[in-house]
């Protein structure tokens, strides 16, 4: 099994990674910090040329938090945009047989959805908080499907809620949310802050993938890619979520915090609730067992220890 990893240095491409060779697979890793442009179609081409893979797992992206893709908005579209084109021709041009896989986030849902059923993801518009990264994760769907018209490019697109764990970013306008608040938390109480701020109001509600949970998955896709229900968008879904102030109570028992949390009201929610319907992801893979909450949060804490001081 030949497998390349774009974004191998970012959160999911490492998670991605650290399951592949515990599984006895050596990834082709790839990304922006080691080099490579995809947004260059003839440099990702050559690399492919090279390398000629059997898998590509797609976890490059340019993001951040709610309000880093709304500030850097223009940037965030543009970037993501030609890197969804520039890796797409240069495997349907390097290596058309080759499997695509996308974890694509689940941004790209309408803002009107109270839950997320895959049926409904084009249904609506996006939430203009996350509007210039949701609109290419629908553009990296659409991509996937006009290569394999015509060049027969084939993909496994895998919608994935917002994640945590290990390997994020350790800057709060980078980060994913929940990564965020635990690193606040774990700075706050080494350097005795008095005060820790928490952007936006806590109502917003929100259901959380282990990003590990997710490369689990992606190895039992690359063992059987061509397990039934894999040819169209699924939900990797627990359909449960938690409120953002639910979320910082629940930190907050995991830490010996002094200070006073402050809620920064002049920074977006984003859209009220973001829960997955989990029922095509039960017929998919009915015995899959995601990663206790409480396990994933403490793993989660002991790595911004491990990596402090940020």
């Amino acid at each position: 099994m030949k497998v390349v990893v774009f974004g191998a240095n970012g959160f999911a491409g490492r998670n991605v990674v650290e399951v592949l060779r515990e599984n006895g697979v050596e990834p082709i890793e790839a990304s922006l910090s080691t080099g490579l442009d995809l947004r260059d179609t003839a440099q990702a081409t050559a690399f492919l040329q090279k390398h000629r893979p059997d898998f590509i797992v797609n976890c490059a992206a340019h993001v951040g938090s709610l309000n880093y893709v709304t500030e850097q908005a223009a940037t965030v579209v543009a970037d993501n945009s030609r890197m969804i084109l520039g890796m797409y021709e240069a495997v349907a041009h390097a290596c058309p047989r080759a499997i695509v896989i996308n974890p694509i986030a689940n941004c790209a849902y309408p803002a009107k959805a109270d839950l997320f059923r895959e049926d409904e993801w084009w249904d609506g518009h996006l939430h203009r908080s996350v509007l210039s990264y949701g609109a290419t994760r629908r553009l990296l769907w659409a991509a996937a499907e006009c290569f394999y018209m015509q060049y027969a490019v084939r993909s496994i697109n895998l919608l994935t809620p917002n994640m945590y764990g290990p390997y994020d970013s350790t800057d709060p306008n980078k980060a994913h949310a929940l990564n965020a608040l635990i690193s606040k938390f774990v700075k706050a109480e080494k350097i005795n802050q008095p005060e820790l701020p928490i952007w936006g109001t806590g109502v917003a509600v929100r259901e959380w993938l282990y990003a590990k949970d997710l490369a689990r998955l992606v190895w039992m896709v690359l063992l059987l890619p061509d397990r039934k229900g894999l040819d169209q968008v699924l939900n990797v879904a627990q359909n449960d979520g938690l409120s953002v102030k639910q979320l910082v109570d629940i930190i907050q028992d995991k830490f010996d915090y002094k200070g006073k949390t402050v809620w920064d009201h002049t920074k977006p929610d984003g859209a009220p609730k973001k829960v997955m319907d989990d029922t095509r992801f039960r017929q998919v893979f009915p015995d899959f067992k995601f990663t206790d909450f409480e396990e994933g949060i403490a793993k989660t804490i002991a790595y911004y220890e491990s990596v402090f001081p940020y």
